[in-house]
């Protein structure tokens, strides 16, 4: 069954409105490149569009009714935005949720040394990626610092004019016959993503003889975290610090018809999810936006999506709501029907052998649904209902949504995941609902502007009809 390109029912004067919120969008992902910024953006957006922070609604012992609109952060890595429903919320909720976290480097805790007068800072890597796409390239530092005394002092260095930015360093050509001959995993090794951050050594004193130098340019270096940044190499004990491709995201094509740029995984979902629930009037039945953290490394830990936040917020929503109780919450989230807002691979011409031709995502071609993911034999999958499908199928066309339906590759091929499968677990329905993705986990990734403009006009369909599915 053939899928249109979703460009062709739009006039010029309805493209404007696709090129106006990919801006935003683009504007967004260049500013917000790690969990922390995308949350600080989000209570940003919710607070204009009237949202009110549910800890203030519970200090001062305030109750909520339908109309009002409370968000929740966590940990300053996770966000539940709640406009809340007419209808009970034991009746269910209507929810998008996507991941805010995106695959890049880590700076470790003890990172600082110094090999024949080059300073670099050892790191890990975080979530899946091809180790060797993030060598020569310019890089950034996003993060913070804690220190002993409770000051947080943020961390921003290489997207701001007159910014320096860090390298990876690479074997150059000339010497690298062995380093070719290895396979793709092993060309660059995990413990080799060392990030180049200074090569001037500290001025010696006059009293200083030379023998006495020693590791010089770390001095050097470490003064400047000092002065500059506030710092010094105990506080990175107690630092958060993600090595990010530096610069802005940038159109791509030259029609300008795509967005090229880091952190399309999961932020092109996120940022629709979160525009569609704050301009949302008052609905029917509760509308729900979860964007949380950790998903590229299984959702674990307390900012993750398998952590007790979600549930716990809902069931203090619904107490200041007057709905409360323990099964009054479980029928709620049993009740409740999701779409898990997450990225597919598109089609690559390039390498056309790894893709199902009739069973795979179009660049341009609408918003994607995954009936389900998992790895080869539907490992680690949440399998959508075929009656689910069918009936948001009809909001779909209802709301002259294009969409498309996909799988991540050939079967056998590989494989991924997604937080579908966690909410599932309460029995609700979820289907995975996203944005195709061109060079997915890469430094730079590709999306059409179209598809998220269709993304867009998904979730606010599903958070306005989804109650009916």
């Amino acid at each position: 069954m053939e899928t249109i390109n979703a460009w062709s029912k739009y006039t010029d004067a309805e493209k404007k409105k696709i090129f106006s919120f990919a801006e935003d969008y683009r504007k967004f992902i260049s500013k917000c490149k790690t969990e922390r910024e995308c949350v600080t953006e989000a209570v940003e957006i919710a607070k204009k569009a009237g949202y009110k922070d549910l800890n203030d609604i519970i200090s001062s012992g305030k109750k909520l009714k339908a109309g009002d609109k409370v968000f929740a952060v966590n940990m300053k890595k996770a966000i539940l935005l709640f406009n809340i429903g007419k209808k009970p919320m034991e009746e269910g909720l209507n929810i998008l949720g996507a991941h805010i976290d995106s695959p890049r480097i880590d700076v470790k805790q003890n990172p600082v040394y110094e090999d024949r007068d080059l300073v670099l800072f050892d790191t890990h890597y975080y979530g899946g990626i091809k180790k060797y796409q993030w060598v020569a390239r310019e890089m950034a530092i996003h993060g913070v610092v804690a220190l002993k005394n409770g000051k947080i002092l943020e961390v921003n260095v290489g997207d701001n004019p007159g910014d320096p930015v860090f390298c990876v360093t690479d074997l150059l050509v000339h010497l690298a016959q062995k380093q070719l001959e290895k396979d793709g995993e092993h060309v660059v090794e995990g413990e080799d993503l060392n990030l180049l951050v200074g090569s001037m050594p500290e001025k010696k004193r006059a009293s200083e003889k030379i023998s006495d130098e020693k590791e010089l340019v770390k001095k050097n270096l470490l003064a400047i975290l000092k002065k500059k940044y506030g710092f010094e190499e105990a506080d990175f004990l107690s630092a958060e610090l993600e090595i990010v491709p530096a610069g802005e995201a940038r159109d791509c094509g030259f029609d300008s018809s795509m967005i090229m740029g880091y952190g399309h995984d999961d932020r092109v979902c996120s940022y629709p999810s979160l525009i569609a629930q704050v301009e949302t009037d008052t609905l029917e039945k509760t509308g729900v936006t979860i964007l949380v953290d950790k998903e590229e490394i299984g959702s674990v830990g307390a900012t993750g999506m398998t952590s007790r936040f979600f549930e716990n917020t809902v069931a203090e929503v619904m107490d200041r709501a007057g709905q409360y109780s323990e099964l009054s919450v479980r029928r709620a989230l049993a009740n409740s029907k999701m779409l898990s807002s997450d990225v597919s691979s598109a089609y690559d011409p390039n390498y056309p052998s790894f893709f199902e031709t009739k069973n795979v995502a179009y660049l341009g071609h609408g918003v994607v649904f995954n009936k389900f993911t998992g790895v080869r034999g539907k490992s680690g999958s949440n399998d959508a209902s075929a009656e689910y499908i069918g009936r948001l199928r009809k909001i779909m066309d209802d709301n002259k949504v294009t969409f498309q339906t996909a799988e991540l590759g050939k079967v056998d091929i590989g494989g991924g995941g997604t937080i579908a499968y966690i909410l599932a677990t309460y029995g609700m329905h979820v289907i995975d609902s996203g944005v195709a993705v061109l060079n997915m986990h890469a430094p730079a990734e590709i999306i059409s502007k179209v598809d998220i403009y269709e993304a867009l006009k998904c979730y606010r369909a599903f958070l306005r009809d989804g109650g009916n599915v």
